[in-house]
């Protein structure tokens, strides 16, 4: 459920309704927060499931090769088998035409043997002969004997074979089947974590959707309560320090340095300037309390078209509104403007940044906007993770030397002492 805040209810006296804000800017704190945890946990259940859906896939492709692969080996089996059994056939065949040579041969061996002494005699022409025909019909078996042993074994050889085909033919037929149905596990698997991961996309979306809504109202509400601060031009240190513990809390500027960095430049509002530009085309001035001319007021190409439109816009005399003088010890342009001593080029670069904030026209002489402009600029420059180094590019930009190292070294120091002090007043 998404708080929406509504301004101005009844007869609300400004800090009653800034009260009231504050109460409805942590409730919608507390939403963004666990929005947050929820954007976060979808994201890495999507990825969690994103992962699982690649591994899957993985190994349906992993599968899908082996099957392949099994059914490629089956069919070699089965031509194996079939020339396995058509050898089979012809050594059958081999081993009936030699037990047909082999009868022939033992009947002819028992034909003579029963021949009578008187029929050998008159049937050859020698004795010899006979002998030498019944020798050579007995080697003839002995041989044909031998080669039908042969055969038979190789037909022992094949039908074993055979067999052992037929098994790694049926094996490989049960491994392929199990294949496939693990393929079909893994598919179904995928398509229902498929199903998953979109309605976690949705679920992702959602939340995003929230998380969007609730921290545009928390941006309105934090505007209005900015609006409702009320600080004069010059503010009490307690003043100030409200006003910048509630700029932290938007930009993570710890408060104490953003007041130091305040105190560095104007003395938080106390001192904004002592010069006025005269001509913007040379960039020269006067000094505010004498009226001496004074060069470099303002840079004339860079910074004066700037001002003159800042000023336009918020109704103020460009020649009376005071900006900071020349230092002729340093040297450069002044010109800069209000607490947080923005030179014009410079203010142009966060203006929209601040008005998104503050949801309306800005202004750097306003002390409220400057101090969330100047939050806003040390943020960018790097002031969350490193102070001293922010407070050095806000006073010489991306480098410096070390005897312009005071400018940080003052600044932590007044940093660390008025820490001690919202402590103090905090309690």
């Amino acid at each position: 459920m998404i708080l929406i805040p509504v301004f101005g209810i009844g007869a609300q006296t400004p800090e009653e309704e800034k009260r009231a804000l504050e109460d409805e800017l942590k409730k919608l704190e507390a939403q963004i927060t666990q929005y947050e945890q929820d954007v976060t946990k979808t994201k890495k259940e999507k990825q969690t499931l994103q992962s699982r859906i690649q591994a899957l896939k993985g190994e349906i492709q992993k599968l899908d090769l082996q099957i392949s692969q099994g059914n490629l080996m089956i069919r070699d089996l089965g031509v194996q088998i079939k020339d396995t059994e058509k050898s089979v056939s012809t050594t059958e065949q081999q081993i009936g035409r030699y037990r047909e040579r082999l009868a022939v041969i033992m009947r002819r061996l028992q034909g003579e043997n029963q021949k009578s002494l008187i029929e050998i005699l008159l049937g050859e022409n020698e004795l010899s002969d006979f002998f030498s025909n019944f020798v050579a019909l007995e080697r003839l078996n002995v041989q044909n004997q031998k080669l039908l042993a042969s055969i038979k074994d190789l037909r022992g050889y094949l039908e074993e074979q055979k067999v052992s085909l037929a098994d790694e033919k049926e094996d490989l037929e049960k491994v392929v089947s199990v294949q496939l149905l693990q393929k079909q596990r893994n598919v179904a698997a995928q398509k229902e974590q498929q199903t998953v991961l979109k309605q976690t996309e949705g679920k992702e979306q959602t939340y995003q959707q929230l998380l969007a809504t609730s921290r545009q109202k928390a941006a309105e509400i934090r505007a209005r309560i900015f609006e409702l601060i009320g600080v004069p031009n010059a503010p009490t240190f307690g003043e100030a320090a409200e006003l910048a513990k509630y700029v932290e809390t938007v930009t993570n500027i710890r408060a104490a340095f953003l007041l130091a960095v305040l105190t560095q430049e104007s003395n938080i509002g106390k001192n904004v300037g002592q010069c006025y530009l005269k001509n913007p085309d040379t960039g020269a001035g006067t000094i505010a309390y004498n009226g001496k001319t004074v060069s470099k007021v303002m840079h004339p190409s860079r910074d004066a078209p700037h001002f003159l439109r800042i000023t336009k816009e918020l109704g103020r005399d460009p020649f009376g509104t005071a900006v900071s003088c020349p230092i002729p010890t340093v040297g450069g342009y002044g010109g800069a403007m209000g607490p947080g001593q923005f030179i014009p080029s410079t203010w142009v670069l966060i203006e929209s940044k601040l008005k998104a904030v503050t949801g309306g026209n800005v202004d750097p002489w306003s002390i409220k906007d400057s101090f969330m402009a100047t939050g806003i600029f040390l943020r960018d420059l790097g002031g969350v993770t490193n102070e001293w180094s922010a407070a050095m590019k806000y006073f010489s930009g991306s480098s410096w030397s070390k005897y312009e190292e005071f400018y940080g070294n003052s600044v932590m120091a007044l940093a660390n002492r008025y820490q001690q002090d919202i402590e103090i007043i905090s309690q």
